[in-house]
């Protein structure tokens, strides 16, 4: 493997208490929470999809570092997925109902992007196979940026964020980090020698940034809308999203737009993307993960 990690990649069965978690978890900004916690809408069913189709291509791997690598990445998005549907029930409890909005990100992932090609489109089955995992490669260089940048933003803690949201959303960012060669790899050694492997990629990217970016807006602007605290319910706003990202609640649009060129280059690897150390590190320190840790070796000694 290129990222050279000397580790293996494993998931961590974490779980998190969110009796005590508010609404606003970042407090007085109903913004920066709600554009954050778009990522509670799309993960539990994109990660599901993750794993279905790796699941599919998982006969086209020969090499056996990397078909480790695979599983470990495929038990980390389970998790991850189960993960987040608790905070979507959690809102819920709080009478933030997601549903009309998930069940859309639904149909994207089991119908347009299923087992196959929608609408009847003549694709060949391992063409289909490999675009959509051009598509998750994709993804995956934007969660390894955000995941980069969670672990980064101390701004979260100086405004009073619930440690326990900056748990999941730290945990699951230095697993990004952690992982964010695994999807590239895959997409990579399934493509073989087809000479149309780097044009793939560069479709896949452009199809998912903008896709992403609009379901990101659509997201925030729901959440928003449907907030049922008064000092939360209001419309989306740019000038209240930029607001958020001047005093360092959300990323950049420079970090985001970023890993786009930097993607489409023909030598790019996503092992230059964020810090390996850090990550790692935060792992070591993450409440979740050193608890789901002690629950391992307890089961180990009894």
């Amino acid at each position: 493997m290129r990222d050279g990690h000397p580790y293996r990649i494993a998931p961590r069965r974490v779980s998190f208490d969110w009796r005590g978690t508010p609404m606003h978890w970042i407090p007085d900004e109903p913004t920066a929470t709600h554009v954050i916690n778009v990522l509670h809408l799309l993960l539990p069913a994109g990660e599901r999809w993750f794993v279905k189709v790796f699941k599919e291509a998982l006969p086209l791997v020969h090499d056996e570092a990397l078909l480790k690598d695979v599983k470990g990445f495929m038990g980390q998005e389970a998790t991850h997925s189960v993960q987040h549907a608790h905070v979507l029930d959690h809102l819920a409890g709080q009478g933030l109902d997601t549903g009309p909005y998930t069940r859309q990100v639904d149909f994207l992932f089991d119908v347009l992007l299923g087992e196959k090609p929608p609408f009847g489109l003549p694709v060949p089955e391992r063409e289909w196979l490999r675009f959509r995992l051009s598509v998750i490669a994709a993804v995956e260089q934007f969660t390894a940026v955000l995941g980069d940048w969670v672990l980064h933003a101390e701004a979260l803690d100086r405004a009073g964020s619930d440690p326990v949201m900056l748990d999941l959303l730290r945990w699951h960012g230095a697993e990004e980090v952690e992982h964010r060669s695994v999807a590239f790899d895959m997409y990579e050694h399934c493509g073989g020698e087809d000479p149309a492997r780097y044009a793939r990629r560069l479709l896949g990217m452009a199809i998912t940034a903008p896709v992403l970016l609009y379901l990101w807006s659509w997201g925030s602007a729901y959440l928003l809308r449907h907030d049922p605290q008064p000092a939360g319910r209001s419309r989306y706003s740019l000038r209240e999203h930029n607001r958020a990202v001047a005093k360092g609640l959300l990323p950049t649009w420079g970090q985001l737009g970023s890993a786009v060129p930097r993607y489409l280059r023909r030598s790019y690897h996503p092992s230059q993307e964020g810090s390996l150390r850090k990550a790692v590190a935060y792992l070591a320190s993450s409440p979740a993960a050193r608890a789901a840790a002690g629950a391992i070796g307890r089961a180990a000694a009894s």
